[in-house]
Formats: structure tokens, sequence, C-alpha cells
């Protein structure tokens, strides 16, 4: 069953309940005061560096040849976490 989110209109409370979805309709007309409430959070993390993605082969290549060119660089060190 799934889980909806509500909110009281009238306190401000937000609160989840578990119900059937032939039971959501009857339950919003006997509450009229709580309407359902959408969350929505945004991603927060990196997709590269958790590891959802996959950095490009050539963008791999492009960092290799700035680290060999460039005296003193930290590439090598810090690609590798990209």
């Amino acid at each position: 069953m799934p889980t909806y989110k509500f909110r009281n209109t009238e306190t401000g409370e937000i609160y989840e309940k578990v119900m059937k979805i032939s039971e959501l309709d009857s339950y919003k007309q006997q509450n009229p005061t709580h309407e359902t409430y959408i969350d929505y959070t945004p991603p927060i993390a990196d997709a590269v560096r958790v590891g959802a993605r996959k950095k490009d082969t050539g963008f791999k290549e492009v960092l290799q040849r700035i680290h060999e060119k460039t005296p003193g660089s930290q590439l090598n060190q810090t690609s590798s976490q990209i």
C-alpha cells in the first residue's frame, strides 16, 4: 500500500498515512482541512563523485595532458576522485 503525506491546513502539521488508493478519496472527504502534501528535496551529491555516472575517457586524457605539461600540478592526485 502506498504512503501519502498530508498537511493539516489549520495547524501546519505534516504527517504520513498508509492506505489503499481506493481509500484516498473518502479520506480526503472526511478530512477537508487536510491536503495532500508533496515534498521534493533536490539531490545534493554530485553524480560523478558518488559513482552514479562515470567520467568520459576523453576527459581523463585531457586531465592527464594538463598534468604532464603543468609543473607542480596535483591533477594526478585529484583526477581519480572527480
